[in-house]
């Protein structure tokens, strides 16, 4: 007899153990993986089950794998609302005539400094009979310097003669509105907002309920034209731009014109538009790094981008331009004129201003009615002392007033968010392979018991028994 041998009191003390594995499938709350690992051989109903969770695994991690390339491309959508209100900020208005410069303020020594900045020539005696000028003054003396904001001030077409009629809210108004430059020359906003004007609200939309004007537009006043330049102009009116009071005017390239001989209504809704910021979108939220401008916008960026572009190139600014450097001369106007264009019109990649992520618009519709009429033609020449050619040719009539007091929110939103990502996940991993956030955890905590836990083990040992050597045996093992 054999005493060596342990005895084998039970029955099936043979059978192999099941592998960790094993044990891990028959316990785990991952469906299907049970049925794969038993144990035993290789039988038609495991492979069955095999196949059928690697399909459904295949299938959960293309979904996964496609939702995550989904959310990676930032997509969005835009919603639009309309939202009413009892009391509505009436936007600021700025207004320029056409004609930047009024040919009965020109003086010889105006001529010999800027004619050729106005496509004048300062001899021709065509050229001073046309301004009113004698051909026989005498030789010009021009002056040693030349200021030409003082020119622009002195030139340009003062709101005073311009307007015949204010009425804002059905209350009489005038032209205590402050003067602004542009590159169309003197120009004049209404409801600016800025320091010491009284912000306007309105009450109700609809005719009478916002600005009406009625403007000269002094064509007697438009400088002959004798050869094209930047500040010629071949059209008669006004132009105008709507605008918010933190977005500086941009009119020459924004405004849209009104015709002398009718009345345009111009009826007004307001638009709130609202961006996203990279990578959903390309709008800006940061402020801009300007002395000039409090608040971000197109037009703000691109004029403080312009100006100091100008001052780079001429070593000047032009008169609309903010900051304080030189204002330029008439040679450095040239200079000025040809690096401004060039930047406008070409040069796509000095000046790039993003969109705010936050701005107001103002939607426009125009309709136009003929003035005078016939039967009120004779009524206005006596009133405003003037012939009814003149009043046909020289007055306008600009109405402009919100629609209704409601304005529309245009909001960017993204479409797909991690919050989407992590429920799509979730519904995959449900559908094709019943698993959740703890069935992960299951398997951390499997591999940690099978991989990490005996190494951490055999170093824990190796550990002890050098101690052991170093004489320090009061220290255990440690268990796993």
């Amino acid at each position: 007899m054999d005493l060596l041998k342990p005895p084998q009191d039970e029955e099936g003390e043979d059978e192999p153990k099941p592998s960790d594995l094993t044990v891990f499938a028959s316990n785990s709350t991952l469906h299907g993986i049970s049925h794969v690992f038993l144990p035993g051989g290789v039988t038609p109903r495991r492979v069955f089950w095999a196949c059928s969770f690697l399909a459904s695994l295949s299938c959960f991690l293309f979904q996964v794998a496609d939702r995550i390339i989904f959310y990676t491309e930032y997509h969005h959508v835009t919603t639009l609302d309309e939202m009413e209100s009892s009391l509505m900020k009436f936007p600021a208005i700025t207004l320029c005539n056409y004609n930047s410069f009024r040919k009965s303020a020109l003086t010889r020594d105006d001529l010999f400094w800027v004619g050729e900045l106005l496509g004048i020539e300062k001899d021709s005696p065509e050229v001073l009979e046309a301004l009113g000028i004698p051909a026989d003054s005498g030789p010009i003396y021009p002056s040693k310097s030349y200021n030409m904001q003082e020119f622009y001030e002195r030139a340009g077409h003062v709101m005073e003669d311009m307007m015949l009629e204010c009425r804002y809210r059905n209350q009489e108004c005038g032209p205590e509105n402050f003067t602004v430059y542009t590159r169309y020359g003197k120009c004049y906003t209404f409801n600016s907002g800025q320091d010491g004007y009284e912000l306007l609200y309105t009450l109700k939309g609809g005719t009478g309920n916002g600005l009406e004007l009625m403007l000269d537009i002094q064509q007697d006043e438009y400088l002959p034209v004798f050869g094209e330049t930047d500040e010629t102009s071949l059209e008669a009116g006004v132009k105008v731009q709507i605008h918010s009071q933190e977005e500086p005017p941009f009119i020459d390239q924004l405004g849209f014109g009104v015709a002398p001989g009718f009345q345009t209504f111009v009826s007004c809704q307001q638009q709130e538009l609202v961006y996203l910021p990279r990578p959903w979108g390309d709008c800006r939220s940061e402020p801009l790094d300007s002395p000039y401008f409090r608040t971000y916008s197109i037009t703000a960026c691109r004029i403080d981008c312009e100006s100091r572009y100008i001052v780079e190139k001429c070593k000047c600014r032009m008169v609309h331009m903010p900051g304080n450097a030189t204002v330029c001369s008439p040679d450095q106007y040239k200079c000025a004129d040809i690096q401004l264009d060039f930047l406008v019109e070409e040069d796509n990649t000095f000046c790039v201003c993003d969109t705010p992520c936050r701005t107001v618009r103002y939607g426009k519709e125009l309709s136009m009615v003929k003035i005078p009429s016939k039967a009120s033609a004779r009524y206005l020449a006596r009133k405003y002392n003037k012939t009814e050619q003149y009043i046909a040719e020289n007055i306008l009539v600009l109405d402009i007033f919100f629609e209704a007091l409601n304005y529309e929110t245009i909001e960017q939103k993204k479409a797909y968010e991690m919050a989407g990502l992590l429920g799509d996940i979730g519904g995959q991993m449900g559908l094709f392979i019943g698993a959740s956030i703890l069935t992960i955890l299951e398997i951390f905590d499997y591999l940690y018991e099978v991989r990490i836990c005996p190494l951490l083990v055999i170093h824990n040992r190796v550990v002890h028994f050098q101690d052991s050597c170093g004489m320090n045996l009061l220290t255990p093992p440690t268990q796993c």
